[in-house]
Formats: structure tokens, sequence, C-alpha cells
């Protein structure tokens, strides 16, 4: 595998900064606190950590909202402490990737206050600023994802600002260069102390109609989306410019060896491939969110595969994730028992997966009461199930109170059912489901075939997928239950290598396997016939 980088090969693990340990006992999760939990990721077997914002800022969306790019927010530490834990992953083998916010800043950032001070300020273009309307209103129609205009009026200067977000996140201009060589110096602060990648978040939204037109409706609209769905963001995301900015950030990264550069993109799987560049300039992993969104049943997922591989350019690396800080969990989206299914599909499909912490154990969405909503999504859309606190509670490390993650009140509620559903219980078990994603980030490191390996699609009976994994002749094949009934599968032949149920490990396989409801299985050799 020494032909593929450290990105291809390995498995990216995300974690959320302020739930995953809290070493200072003020209930947020910290610098220390990752430090802390190291050896647990070494022990686990993944290859990076992904780590979203920790800079400092008023925290109105929770670090997105950024004052200044090249330093640590005290709630997580300081920069010393980012510096030890950077090299202690390091001498454990994991690489660390940090979330780069180029779309925006907070609005208590330095440039942001300066652009206040009137229509002549150094920083006021570096913002996106518009005159009222005839009617005194907003420019033009545009509106924000987290509810209301995407414009405020500033009272002194007597124009609107632009953010496609909190108006707390003023959006920058992207069209003035100025911008461009201040955020390509943030790249290179941090790239210099050593940092192995950067996540570019709402990598989609950087560059706007330059005309301000206003977006037309979206016919798919329907009572109970978000308001700001009614509109096709045609005006404000994925503008063609984006690319050049895509190609220039690649250009930044790639003064580094041996750095990934990963984007945010919530777009038509036909739009997400285009990131990657027209000859390998662009994005090197153009986040795939295709099993976040597909239905949960063998045609949806296997369709789904098929055509993201058919879709790929030929310079292009396959990436896939089950969730995010943004979405709900998997456990909660999938049938009972089907989260070992889905194990097996994220580390066994072609490219880099990104697991979401906690999934390792099956969380589900906590239960957020009222008095303890903190999403300003859910504060200002309620109703809509769209607010992000129930996947970003707690990390569930063991029965103790608040599940070990802090010996003060956290910040988010634990969520119920930790006592029995923790990292300390399920080390001890060899049948868990913890247990299967270690064996699963073992068999990756061992089999090439699984890391880096050509996929193939292959026929299988109604409600079963079936790939093909193959690197030098090596074959693997990866069978996949989703009937909630048994389901023999036939034209195998091989040793069944992994079950998620550990059934049948080590057996001779020369004509047919029995999956049980829920089960997949990866058997070596080259197999028979596909099945259809």
């Amino acid at each position: 595998m020494a032909d593929f980088a450290w990105w291809q090969r390995g498995v990216i693990y995300q974690l959320y900064p302020r739930s995953f340990q809290d070493g200072d006992g003020d209930g947020v999760g910290d610098l220390a606190g990752i430090h802390q939990r190291l050896d647990y990721l070494a022990w686990l077997g993944v290859d990076a950590v992904w780590i979203p914002p920790i800079y400092p800022s008023p925290m109105a969306d929770f670090g997105y909202d950024i004052t200044d790019h090249c330093a640590i927010d005290p709630l997580f530490g300081t920069l010393a402490e980012f510096d030890a834990l950077l090299a202690e992953a390091h001498e454990r083998g994991l690489r660390v990737i940090l979330d780069f916010v180029p779309n925006h800043t907070s609005d208590m950032h330095p440039w942001f206050q300066d652009a206040l001070r009137g229509r002549d300020a150094a920083h006021r273009d570096w913002y996106l600023w518009a005159d009222p309307a005839a009617d005194g209103g907003p420019p033009n129609n545009w509106r924000s994802h987290f509810g209301g205009p995407a414009w405020t009026l500033d009272p002194v200067t007597g124009q609107y600002y632009l953010h496609a977000f909190l108006k707390e996140q003023p959006d920058l201009n992207w069209r003035n260069p100025a911008v461009a060589r201040a955020m390509a110096q943030v790249m290179r602060f941090w790239l210099d102390r050593g940092v192995d990648g950067l996540r570019l978040d709402a990598t989609w939204h950087l560059i706007k109609d330059e005309h301000l037109r206003n977006n037309p409706p979206d016919p798919s609209w329907h009572a109970g989306l978000p308001e700001h769905e009614k509109l096709a963001h045609v005006y404000t995301s994925d503008r063609p410019e984006v690319q050049r900015l895509v190609c220039e950030l690649r250009q930044v990264v790639d003064e580094y060896p041996d750095r990934v550069l990963i984007g945010e993109l919530y777009l038509p799987i036909e739009r997400v491939v285009a990131y990657y560049g027209t000859a390998g300039n662009g994005i090197h992993l153009p986040a795939n969110a295709l099993l976040i969104g597909a239905p949960w049943d063998a045609d949806s997922i296997g369709a789904a595969a098929d055509r993201y591989e058919a879709l790929l350019p030929v310079f292009g690396w396959p990436n896939w994730a089950l969730g995010n800080h943004d979405k709900p969990r998997i456990a909660g989206r999938v049938p009972p028992g089907h989260s070992r299914l889905a194990a097996l599909l994220l580390l066994t499909l072609r490219g880099t997966p990104t697991l979401y912490y906690g999934d390792e154990l099956g969380m589900c969405d906590g239960e957020i009461p009222p008095a303890a909503i903190r999403d300003p999504i859910e504060r200002n859309m309620p109703g809509l199930g769209r607010g992000r606190d129930p996947q970003r509670t707690p990390m569930q490390w063991d029965d103790s109170p608040n599940a070990g993650f802090s010996p003060g009140q956290p910040w988010l509620p634990v969520a119920a059912g930790f006592e029995a559903l923790n990292v300390a219980g399920q080390r001890a078990d060899d049948a868990s489901l913890l247990t299967l994603y270690r064996r699963l980030l073992q068999l990756r490191r061992a089999e090439p075939a699984l890391a880096v390996g050509r996929y193939a699609g292959q026929g299988a009976p109604p409600g079963i997928l079936r790939y093909e994994r193959e690197h030098d002749g090596r074959y693997l094949t990866v069978v996949l239950n989703f009937n909630e009934t048994p389901r023999r599968i036939p034209g195998l032949q091989g040793r069944v290598l992994l079950s998620t149920l550990g059934r049948d490990e080590g057996r001779d396989i020369d004509d047919s396997l029995l999956l049980l409801p829920g089960e997949g299985a990866i058997l070596t050799g080259r197999p028979g016939p596909a099945a259809g």
C-alpha cells in the first residue's frame, strides 16, 4: 500500500471537542480531554482525528464564529497545549486534521469590527455589503440557513451585510484578493505547526452571485421543511467561481508534503465530484454524504455506491461517512441491530471512511429537554427536527456519573442508557459493537484489498448487498443482509474471514452462505458466479 497516501489508506475519526472529554471539570470538552483519550483512539485503530473549531469565539455557533483564526479559545486550552497534543498524537501514529472556516467570521472579529466603522473602512470590502432594496428592506430574497433573511442592516452605514448562517457570522468577500491572501496565511499558520490536514467548512458557499440576483423557488419544497429551502440556492452556493478558489486553496496545502484537504459539500453527487478539480488539482476528499441521506436498503445503497464509482474522475479518491456533528446518528436511522451492518458497510466500501465519535458504541441521539437546548438552529426554527444537540451529547466512557465525560455539569445532557452503553463495558465484551469496529479497523490494515483495493458491485438476491474488493490478486467478497429474515446467498466460494455476528468465521464456503437478519460477512478467495 506504499503507493497510496496515508489519507487514502487510513480511517478518519471525527470527534466534537465540546463533547469528547472534559479535562478541567468545567463541563465542556477540551484539548486536555482529547489528550487524555489519545490512547483510546490508538487502541481503536483509527489513523487520523478531525477536530472541529477550537479557535477563539463568542460561541454563537459553538466555534464556527471565529474571532482569531490563529489561536486557541481558553475554553479549550492554549496554543502550547495544542502543540503538545499534536506531538503526542504523532508519537502514537495519529494524524490531526483541523476545521478551517473560510466562508465567514464572527461579527466580533477585528476585521468585521473595523468594517463597521464606515463605508471607507480598511476591511469594509472584506465582507459582502449591499444597499437596501427600493422599499428599504433587504437587497434580495436570500435566506439564512439558520432561519430568517440572509441580510442584516447596519443602521450606522445604512447598508446590509450578508450572512449565510447566523447574523453573528458575516460572510467574507472572496472576490477580494486581500481576503484570499489573509486566509491562505491562516492555513499556513496551522500547516507550519504540523497539522496534517484541513477540512473546509461550507465549501460550496464561498462565492455568491455578483449581481445579487434573487434565488428562484424550489418546486420540491413542502410543509415541514425549513423556510430557506423554499428557494433553490442557485445564486448563493456552488457558483462556478468556487472552483478557482478551491484550486488556490489546494495550492497552499500542496506547499506542504503529505497533507490532505477535505471539503464539506452538501450537494448532488454529480456536483460533489466536480470539486476534485479538472486534473486532480481540487480538493483531495470532497465529502460524500450519500450514506447519510440514502434509504437504508440494499438496492438504494448499492445503486449509490455504483453511481459514485461511475462518476469519480480517474484521479479522484472516494470517501464515505455515516454521520457527523450536523446529522442524526446512524444508530437511530437504521433498524435495531443494523448498527453492525452499518459498521461493515462503512469500513469495506472503497475509499476513506470517516467515523463519528460514539458511533463505534452505537450511541443514539440524546433527548434534549427544552431548557437544555443550545443549538441556534433549534432555537431559531423550533419543531422542525433540525436541531443538532441530540447528536452532540457527551461521549459515553463508562457507567460512572456523567458517563466519565466530566466531574462537572456537562454542557449537554448525557444520553440516557449510558450505564449499559459505554466504552469500558464494550471493551470488555468480545461480542460488542466496539469490538467489531476494532476488528474491522485491524482487518483494513491487514488486508490491502479492503483499504485500497478495486471495488466491483455484484448481483445478489433481494435485500442483499454484495460487492468485491481486490488488490494484487487478493479477492475479498462482502455480503450484507438488509432483510428482516435469514437469507441464503448462493454463488459464494471462499473462507469466512469475518461475520458481524461472529458466526461461521474460519469456515470454508463452496456454494452458499446463510446470513441472519442484519448480518454481514467478509469472505476470502475468488467468488463463484454472482447470483441475481
